[in-house]
């Protein structure tokens, strides 16, 4: 099964089971990564969570229903998912506009999002300037904190752990550490998804040889094949586009697959804002 086969394999899944309870575990598993890297690979491919996706779904149906059937307002609402017709209603609101109420008697126009359906479009006409290598073990040290995936949570948090090192001082001691294998301040993200569910820890850190000194935790990533691809350009857009085109562009025309190991973002010295700044992104891959 090759990589479009697989994430149309999850998106399938989750359309057959809208009127159940959906576990990210299960919707992952059809597309042998795990719940981290679906997510991922899902929100970059689509701009909404799976939940959101779930979510516009079920309401796209309950509009159909309410519309086309005689159904109860409180019916439909135990149907797709909502405990009381309050929070079916301000939800079904927040989506179409109206009250449910008011789609039963035919008054304005509704929303409606349709099944995914995975189609291969021409895309890689701009060159990826990626290498592929062979390193580890490397010993990374640094401050890791656990975040929440769930409605992008965090993305939403990461961009503040930034904003702290960078005043705090922790980004230049990392630097003065910063005697291992790969040059550069670390984004690194370990996926803690069959421990905790739905959950990343995601350190700041540095590539270091030697014992760790004072608050620093220590880390070692296994040895890997690694993809890594050039980024240039001001954060954070430049690197974000590129995690777009890695899933959008180089994974569906590639033999590989994600290793299910932590990835890596790593910063050089420089003026992040600059359109000249370099940075990388590492994927450890697998055939």
């Amino acid at each position: 099964m090759n990589w479009i086969q697989s994430l149309q394999a999850s998106i399938d899944y989750m359309e057959d089971h809208l009127l159940e309870e959906i576990q990210l575990e299960k919707v992952a598993q059809q597309a042998k990564v795990s719940p981290f890297h679906f997510q991922r690979m899902f929100l970059l491919l689509t701009d909404m969570s799976v939940g959101e996706y779930v979510r516009k779904r079920r309401l796209t149906l309950a509009a159909h229903e309410l519309v086309r059937e005689d159904v109860k307002i409180i019916d439909a609402a135990l149907k797709f998912g909502y405990h009381t017709p309050e929070s079916f209603s301000k939800a079904f609101k927040k989506q179409h506009g109206l009250s449910p109420k008011d789609a039963k008697s035919g008054k304005g126009k509704l929303k409606f999002y349709n099944r995914l359906v995975i189609q291969v479009t021409l895309r890689g006409e701009t060159a990826m300037n990626v290498e592929m290598i062979e390193k580890g073990p490397v010993q990374i040290v640094g401050l890791k904190q656990d975040l929440r995936c769930v409605n992008g949570e965090n993305l939403i948090r990461i961009p503040k752990i930034w904003e702290r090192v960078n005043q705090d001082g922790t980004t230049d001691e990392l630097v003065s550490m910063n005697n291992g294998s790969i040059k550069g301040i670390l984004g690194v993200c370990v996926d803690k998804s069959t421990v905790m569910p739905d959950t990343i820890e995601y350190w700041v850190a540095a590539a270091h040889a030697g014992d760790s000194a004072g608050r620093f935790q220590t880390m070692e990533l296994p040895a890997s094949k690694w993809a890594v691809f050039e980024v240039r350009g001001a954060m954070p857009h430049a690197i974000q586009d590129m995690w777009n085109r890695i899933y959008t562009e180089w994974f569906p025309s590639s033999n590989y697959k994600h290793a299910g190991t932590p990835d890596l973002e790593v910063y050089s010295d420089g003026d992040p804002t600059s359109e000249s700044y370099y940075s990388e992104i590492w994927i450890p891959v697998k055939s």
